[in-house]
């Protein structure tokens, strides 16, 4: 049995992050925000899900930090974000401006990712001035906008009132989830994660999910169950790519599908044969090299139009 909070060594170990702050929200909340890698290097910003915490991203911060600023930071009540009475997502919105704040400079751009929760935080902060102000692109993965548990598979039953309302009870459990045992770690595979999975990432998910502390999985997933971000969804013009892996128990492949029809401007749409809810972990290479594609295309061409738009204003 295990009760550490992230992996120790290895491609999921998180990286030492350059630098340490905190970022104080609209309602005071304090977010405990990592950033890695050379400062004036393109910029990424990570935004992890539900029960996870910045040691989500480790693999991806390791591989982009060698040459962009890697901003992740931990949601309010996850990894050393204190928790706060205040669930919403007008708060995950607050939380993410408050961030983008305090790490990019006016004008900055930046691609932004979202994992699950994460992506929503995207979505309620679509229509906020600071996310305009510094969204070039943005990436969900393995996320969606509403009906989470209608559309959950994670009890093997046909669609339905039944489904739904024990699916509700289950992902809402206030019930801990304990030390990290080898009856653990294969429902946390079952549930969030493909059949392939290997064991080093079966570890590496169930001792950053475990750490979570239960009040805090409890609260938000009362706000995931009645999710209804559509709106944001429009909103969320900035060119966007989605993720998803077909076996994913939590946010089907329908989700996916829903957001690719509805954005105003999808710039491509992946499904991964096999793999589950946990994609920035399952297929760390292929994430990363979406989102180095977004930077490549969009944060890094935008930064140089504006360099060069200035230079004409001033001549």
């Amino acid at each position: 049995m295990s009760r550490l909070t992230h992996e120790a060594h290895g491609v999921y170990a998180p990286p030492v992050p350059a630098r340490e702050l905190i970022a104080h929200s609209a309602d005071g909340a304090r977010l405990h925000v990592e950033v890695h890698g050379p400062e004036g290097a393109p910029a990424v910003v990570l935004a992890h899900g539900w029960t996870c915490s910045t040691a989500f991203w480790a693999a991806q911060i390791r591989d982009l930090s060698a040459d962009h600023k890697v901003i992740a930071y931990d949601q309010r009540g996850h990894g050393r974000s204190p928790a706060s009475d205040a669930c919403s997502t007008e708060a995950l919105a607050d939380d993410l401006e408050a961030v983008l704040a305090a790490t990019l400079a006016p004008g900055e751009k930046a691609v932004l990712a979202g994992h699950s929760m994460g992506g929503m935080t995207l979505m309620a902060a679509s229509a906020r001035p600071r996310f305009q102000e510094h969204a070039a692109a943005a990436l969900l993965c393995s996320t969606g906008s509403t009906r989470l548990v209608e559309e959950a598979r994670v009890l093997p039953w046909r669609a339905g009132r039944l489904r739904t309302r024990l699916t509700g009870a289950v992902l809402g459990s206030r019930a801990p989830l304990g030390p990290v045992t080898p009856v653990a770690r294969r429902i946390l595979k079952y549930a969030t994660m493909g059949p392939g999975s290997s064991p080093v990432m079966v570890e590496a998910c169930a001792r950053i999910v475990h750490a979570c502390p239960r009040a805090v999985r409890h609260a938000w997933s009362a706000v995931l169950a009645t999710l209804d971000l559509e709106a944001g969804v429009r909103e969320l013009r900035v060119p966007t790519a989605v993720i998803a892996g077909s076996v994913d128990r939590l946010t089907p492949v329908v989700h996916a599908r829903a957001l690719v029809a509805a954005l105003p401007n999808c710039v491509g749409s992946t499904e991964l044969p096999g793999l589950g809810h946990m994609t920035p972990v399952e297929a760390p290479e292929l994430v990363t090299a979406r989102i180095r594609e977004l930077v490549a295309t969009y944060a890094v061409k935008t930064a140089e139009a504006e360099r060069i738009a200035e230079i004409k204003e001033g001549a």
